[in-house]
C-alpha cells in the first residue's frame, strides 16, 4: 500500500460519520476533492497524503503525533501547517478572528510551496461548497458559519489569494479560486 492509499484509508476511518456543513454528504468528500485538485499541481505522494489528512487533527481525535507515527515527520508537519490552534475556554465564534489571523500569519512566513498547495486545494474546495450553498441559501448562508460577517469571510479568502498568487497564480486551481472569491464576495 502506498503512503497515499494509506492516508485515504486513514482519513476515511477518521472522518466516518461526519457530514459536510449544510449538507448530508459525507465529510470525506472534502479532503478527496482537495486531493484531486492537488494531484493536478504535484505528484509528491507525501504532499498528496497530507492533503487527504489536512483536517484529521483539527476535526477528529487524531493527534499530530499519530500522523507522524503513521506517515512521517514531513507529512505531520504539512498537516500541522494547515491545522488551526484551538483556544480553550472560548467558543469558535469568539476566537474566529484570532485563529484566522494566526493561520494567515503562518502562511505568510512559510517558504514551502507544498504548504501553499495544500492551502489552495483546501480553500478552493471550501469556496466551491460556499458557492453551491450561496446559490441555494442566498445571504442566509452566513448564518451557518462561526463568523457570520461576510466582510470578515471575504477578508480571509482574499488575503489567502494574495498570499498564494506569487507561487500558484498561473495554475487553473488558483484562477478558479480567484474567480470564486469574486463571485461569492462580489457585494462585500
Amino acid at each position: 500500500m502506498t503512503i497515499l492509499e494509506k492516508a485515504i484509508t486513514y482519513a476515511l476511518k477518521a472522518h466516518t460519520g461526519e457530514k459536510r456543513k449544510n449538507s448530508t454528504l459525507p465529510y470525506i468528500l472534502h479532503p478527496l476533492e482537495a486531493l484531486v485538485t492537488a494531484a493536478s499541481l504535484t505528484d509528491d505522494m507525501e504532499v498528496l497524503a497530507a492533503v487527504v489528512l489536512h483536517d484529521t487533527v483539527e476535526d477528529t481525535g487524531i493527534s499530530l503525533a499519530d500522523i507522524e507515527r503513521e506517515f512521517g515527520h514531513y507529512v505531520a508537519w504539512l498537516v500541522d501547517c494547515e491545522t488551526e490552534d484551538t483556544i480553550e475556554y472560548e467558543t469558535e465564534e469568539i476566537t474566529w478572528n484570532i485563529r484566522k489571523q494566526e493561520s494567515i500569519d503562518h502562511l505568510r512566513i512559510t517558504a514551502d510551496k507544498n504548504v501553499r498547495i495544500i492551502w489552495l486545494c483546501d480553500k478552493l474546495s471550501n469556496l466551491r461548497a460556499i458557492r453551491r450553498d450561496y446559490d441555494r441559501l442566498g445571504e442566509n448562508i452566513w448564518n451557518t458559519f462561526h463568523m457570520k460577517d461576510p466582510a470578515r469571510q471575504a477578508w480571509y479568502y482574499r488575503t489567502i489569494a494574495e498570499l498564494l498568487k506569487d507561487d500558484l497564480g498561473q495554475t487553473d486551481a488558483f484562477l478558479e479560486y480567484s474567480r470564486l472569491v469574486e463571485e461569492v464576495f462580489h457585494s462585500v
